[in-house]
Parts: structure tokens; sequence; C-alpha cells
């Protein structure tokens, strides 16, 4: 065992549409498309240890992607994540955890890895877990990120929506990410090209949420309570879309507090995951 505990904060992150692309290298896998990242987010501690262990929000926790990571590594760590937001319901909440690990296992351990490597590490150990896709690329650049290419940094082309904005949610329950990319996901990803090209074309805040109602819709992900609110919303003039993949919804300044809901609250975040001082 080397050095001493170290932290990483990752933003959260829900996507509003994506396209899948597989590869046999998991570094080439992954998606295209577009979402927010939140400031609410995931704090990481790793710490060296004679075997690896992790607790998320002060409960034993098995999370695959910070596992390989921490094997790819080579490294044993006591893991501790702590977050706020809701865990599978579209936050990319397994992501930040596996990227924060990278993150702050190369600083405690010495591993002497670039920020792309620590990224592509994070980025494949999730892909080959299935528990996302596009996630940690998207949360590694922070903003209101575009994914124009799959894959980690040295094959993923990035952009993003210039602008910040308050964002609410509201989370009414759980969906595996897992399940939903097993299946069938060509229609999925067909109509994910298409949304993205839109947004390429214009890339602001309305053009994304629009773009990600209709995907939600056409690629038949649409839960009829999340119509619902997203309904409700559209009435009192709000911007809300469903987030990929959760049963939540996510809406642009005050959308769900002027439909009459009781949100969480927070914003874009303006960066992406960063080491935190000790």
């Amino acid at each position: 065992m080397t050095g001493d505990s170290s932290r990483a904060f990752v933003p959260g992150h829900v996507t509003g549409f994506f396209s899948v692309h597989e590869a046999d290298d998991p570094e080439q896998a992954g998606s295209r498309g577009a979402g927010l990242t939140l400031s609410e987010g995931v704090t990481v501690e790793v710490e060296p240890a004679a075997e690896t262990s992790m607790q998320l929000n002060d409960e034993p926790a098995a999370v695959e992607a910070v596992t390989r990571v921490l094997s790819d590594l080579g490294v044993e760590a006591r893991v501790t994540a702590t977050t706020d937001l809701p865990v599978g319901a579209g936050f990319g909440v397994s992501g930040a955890a596996a990227l924060g690990t990278a993150l702050a296992a190369n600083r405690s351990f010495e591993c002497g890895r670039s920020e792309n490597e620590l990224v592509a590490i994070a980025h494949a150990a999730e892909v080959e877990a299935g528990t996302g896709l596009g996630d940690v690329v998207a949360q590694a650049r922070g903003g209101v990120p575009v994914r124009l290419d799959p894959g980690a940094p040295e094959y993923g082309r990035m952009d993003g929506v210039p602008a910040r904005t308050r964002v609410e949610y509201l989370t009414l329950g759980e969906r595996s990410t897992s399940e939903v990319l097993a299946g069938n996901t060509d229609r999925l990803s067909e109509v994910g090209v298409d949304k993205l090209v839109r947004l390429v074309e214009e890339p602001t805040l309305p053009t994304l949420m629009a773009a990600s109602r209709e995907f939600a819709r056409e690629a038949d992900l649409l839960t009829p309570e999340i119509a619902g609110v997203l309904s409700e919303v559209e009435e009192a003039g709000g911007e809300a879309a469903m987030a990929m993949l959760g049963e939540t919804v996510f809406a642009l300044g005050n959308g769900l507090s002027r439909a009459g809901y009781d949100p969480e609250t927070c914003e874009t975040h303006p960066s992406g995951a960063t080491l935190k001082m000790d």
C-alpha cells in the first residue's frame, strides 16, 4: 500500500437522448447523445487497504465498474462514495463512482496516468459492467455535453451547448439500465441519431429538451406516469424531459415547481470531474 486517502467530485449526469454503438474494444464502444451535468454529484474517497471494499452512503455496496477500475489500476482500496442523488434513477451514479475512483486512486497510489487515460479506464469499466455507455465521458467534461462520437476520449469527439441553467428533478422510481441495454436497441439508436443531428444543427437548451421529449416517445421508453408529469409541466409553460435511463423527470428553471410539484433543485455543473483539495 502507498499514499494517503484522496477524494474526487464527479457531477451527476442526466441523458436526454442517446444511440448505442457497440465495439469489441470497450474503450471504442459507447453512445452518442446529449444531456446535462449537475452540480449535485458523487464524492468519492479512496484509501489504500489490504483488500478492496466499497460503501455508498454508509452502506456496503458492490459497484462492478468501481472494482473494475481498481483492478485495471492494479490496486486494492477502500472506496467510500456519498451522494444526494437517487441511485438507479438515471443520474449516472455508477459512472460517477467509477470516474471518481479512477481520479482518486491515481493520486493515492501515484499511478501516473493522465486524465484521458483515467477517463478511458472508467468508461471501459462501466461499459463492461453494462451500467452505462456515455455518462463517464460526459461527467469528465461537465456543462451541457454533446457526445458526437462514441467511446473514451481517444475515440469520442465531444461538444456542448454553451449555456447554464437551474435544474429541477423529480424521481418516481428506478429502472435497470442493464436490462434496457441488453434488449434490442436498433429502434432506440435510430431515433437517437436523428435527435443528435437536430441538436447539432441548433445547439440550444430548448432544442435539447424538445429532442429529448420526442426521443422518449419515439423510442417507446416513456411510461404513463412520466408522460403525465411532462404534460403538466408543458401546460404550465415549462420545459421538461425524461432522464435516460430512469423513472425521472428533469426540468429547466422552475418547470416542475410551476406545475405544482416539489422537486429537488440544482444547476448545471460548469466543469467536469475534479480532485478535491485536502
